[in-house]
């Protein structure tokens, strides 16, 4: 048994099945893959996770595999091209923000070590996990960890990092295990 949206409203996705059993609450802690991942969150923002998946090999290859330092680095020509790949989400507010958040990113590597040593000083501790009993309607859409989160990313001039859109991606890179008990993922 796993949680309850893999399956959606029709039935099982495979891709989202897939994307639950191998990846969501998975710790992650490489530059490349939070920013990834902080960045598809972002783009996310009024579409489904299934519509974002199905697009994402595109975006990687369009955000050069989101190497923050590539990316960082794109210019007004690499903006026409985004806006043109319709294998991607084309709203040029999330394609800015992605690359101003690179370039914001390397920043905040350099000053705290890494992107990971920085969201490990701002989330010191685990967030609890989900407990008997929790059903789906128990897992917030924000927190107080996620508000503080998204208040600072804010302060240093990222975009698309409202306190759901964190609270999504602490789900997805493992900063909070919200697996649900009944889950196989669920560690309790």
């Amino acid at each position: 048994m796993r949680c309850w949206w893999p399956d959606g409203l029709r039935g099982a996705d495979p891709m989202m099945v897939a994307y639950h059993d191998e990846e969501w609450g998975v710790p992650v802690s490489g530059g490349r893959a939070l920013f990834e991942l902080l960045a598809l969150e972002g783009f996310q923002a009024g579409l489904s996770w299934a519509t974002i998946l199905r697009k994402r090999e595109a975006f990687r290859l369009a955000f050069a595999d989101f190497e923050p330092r590539v990316v960082a680095s794109f210019g007004e020509a690499d903006r026409a091209r985004l806006l043109a790949d319709a294998g991607i989400v084309r709203n040029r507010a999330k394609i800015d923000a992605t690359i101003g958040n690179a370039a914001l990113l390397l920043g905040l590597a350099e000053e705290c070590g890494s992107f990971a040593a920085y969201l490990a000083a701002m989330l010191p501790r685990p967030a609890p996990t989900r407990k008997q009993g929790d059903d789906w309607k128990d897992v917030p859409v924000t927190t107080a960890e996620s508000d503080a989160l998204s208040a600072d990313l804010r302060r240093r001039g990222f975009r698309f990092v409202g306190s759901t859109i964190v609270y999504s991606f602490m789900q997805s890179v493992g900063l909070i295990d919200d697996h649900l008990p009944g889950c196989f993922l669920y560690r309790g």
